[in-house]
């Protein structure tokens, strides 16, 4: 789940091709960072054991069986356990920092809001149902997305916002390549091919494809509105008949 980079080199909304530099993060597990307040004194704690301590804390804090609940309407396993959402704090700080195109160095500091403020609190567990979520949308075939966005009540912002980002970054890293797609009702092999996408190259994906705005705001619009995102797992996930499949 964690990035390996210290930065995804893109162009949102134009460009979405990753190019990562070689383990160059000084993000990972195990490294000290350094917290200097105001005074300019530096208190350096061991990174890893801040993050299980804020995950601890969250877990404790936080309502998380109501993120696995709407995760499992979205038939999604994904257990919110301290090492899951330890992995997801580290996460959310690479993908911050890349947003704002900044060198994270206060992890501790953003950590210790994570604990003493609740709508920060809050936040990580929007990112993370968010993010379950897109990394479903990712691994479904075009045909799925156009029947995900037949269900939606305003479809064209569904597709502007979710739909055609994702779709983007399939066409230009090789994943789906669309044939014969100017053949109006045409069936093509591209259109129903599920991604096969490995773990790691789906999470860089989804970063480098949206906003940490982007996803903890489909999380919160999940959990604040129930059919935000209407689901309907047989109707989306049902196989099409063998004459569709004609290219």
């Amino acid at each position: 789940m964690l990035v390996n980079s210290q930065e995804l080199l893109l162009k949102r909304g134009n460009v979405h091709k990753i190019f990562l530099r070689p383990k160059t993060g000084r993000l990972l597990t195990g490294k000290l960072i350094c917290s200097i307040t105001k005074s300019k004194t530096t208190d350096c704690i061991e990174n890893s054991t801040s993050e299980e301590v804020v995950a601890k804390n969250l877990l404790e804090q936080f309502p998380h069986l109501i993120i696995e609940k709407h995760l499992r309407k979205f038939h999604i396993n994904t257990e919110i356990n301290e090492l899951v959402l330890s992995n997801y704090i580290k996460q959310f700080y690479i993908h911050l920092s890349q947003d704002l195109r900044t060198h994270s160095d206060s992890h501790f500091e953003v950590a210790l809001q994570l604990i003493s403020n609740k709508k920060d609190r809050n936040t990580i567990f929007y990112y993370i149902l968010g993010f379950e979520v897109l990394k479903m949308i990712f691994q479904m075939s075009w045909l799925q997305h156009e029947r995900l966005y037949e269900l939606q009540k305003n479809q064209e912002s569904f597709i502007i916002n979710y739909i055609k980002p994702i779709q983007n970054t399939h066409r230009i890293n090789g994943i789906i390549i669309p044939r014969h797609e100017n053949i109006f009702f045409a069936k093509r092999s591209y259109f129903v091919k599920k991604p096969k996408i490995r773990d790691k190259k789906l999470t860089e994906l989804v970063m480098a494809t949206f906003t940490t705005d982007t996803v903890k705001t489909l999380g919160f619009l999940i959990i604040r509105h129930l059919n935000f995102l209407v689901f309907d797992y047989q109707y989306i996930f049902n196989n099409e008949p063998e004459s569709l499949f004609l290219v």
